[in-house]
């Protein structure tokens, strides 16, 4: 009888086109079912909680597989093992038997996005964080983030043409947070999140800051559910999935 197991990990996604696999491209997914199939000398297929796009990363992603012939122990010399097939911009650190019916992606309760931006040039952060413009307002950002939690349709925030069937998500937190001097985090928790939403949330809420739309028009783009009416789409390099949350302990 098959064993389901869960998997923790986290990746840089830069070299990555995103989590999903896809023809002709090199994917997250498609390295680490390659790895685990060589691993357990069989073919493994795997599930993840989303999918990020192409550059974003992830601290923490939890996918599930199954094995035809469970596994007695996944012991440090496996886990090792997987962690040099899979290469140095992807870390698995856990692998844990659920039960059968466990679900990586319908089971998750919330999901928790981070984008980091730094207001002085650096050497060191550009590489996963976004370098803000110059006295950003981030009270009127935030003043815009808290309608977020009464909104229920993030169409205007919505990648186009997808194939999701509806664009209803339930968002519980959406504010920036000072981590540093110069340096701010936007956090972002939600039941569900459309493709390329944050993102666009982000550009949005940049407009604002900046006094280029003020809370009515942000309001406004809320209600148009018009893709165009938002801001622009941000870099995906400094969009961190940062945490996944389910109902059981695995």
């Amino acid at each position: 009888m098959a064993q389901r197991y869960f998997m923790r990990l986290s990746y840089n996604g830069a070299p990555f086109h995103g989590w999903q696999s896809q023809p002709n491209a090199v994917s997250v997914q498609s390295v680490l079912e390659e790895g685990l199939s060589r691993v357990f000398r069989a073919p493994v297929k795997i599930t993840g909680a989303g999918r990020t796009d192409t550059g974003v990363n992830a601290a923490m992603m939890v996918a599930h597989f199954d094995l035809e012939t469970p596994h007695r122990e996944i012991d440090a010399r496996l886990m090792a093992s997987l962690n040099s097939l899979v290469g140095k911009d992807i870390a698995v650190s856990s692998i844990s038997p659920v039960h059968d019916d466990a679900h990586a992606r319908f089971d998750a309760t919330s999901r928790t996005y981070h984008y980091y931006t730094h207001g002085s040039k650096s050497p060191f952060l550009y590489t996963h964080s976004w370098q803000e413009p110059p006295q950003l307002d981030f009270d009127a950002m935030n003043e815009c983030g808290r309608i977020l939690l009464s909104v229920d349709d993030f169409t205007s925030f919505a990648k186009l043409h997808t194939d999701v069937k509806t664009n209803i998500c339930k968002v519980t937190c959406a504010e920036w947070r000072e981590i540093a001097d110069g340096r701010h985090v936007f956090v972002i928790t939600a039941d569900r999140f459309l493709r390329n939403m944050v993102r666009a949330v982000v550009g949005t809420l940049v407009e604002v800051g900046r006094g280029k739309m003020d809370v009515d028009g942000f309001k406004k783009v809320v209600e148009a559910k018009d893709r165009c009416a938002a801001g622009t789409s941000m870099p995906p390099h400094p969009l961190f999935l940062q945490e996944i949350t389910y109902p059981y302990e695995f």
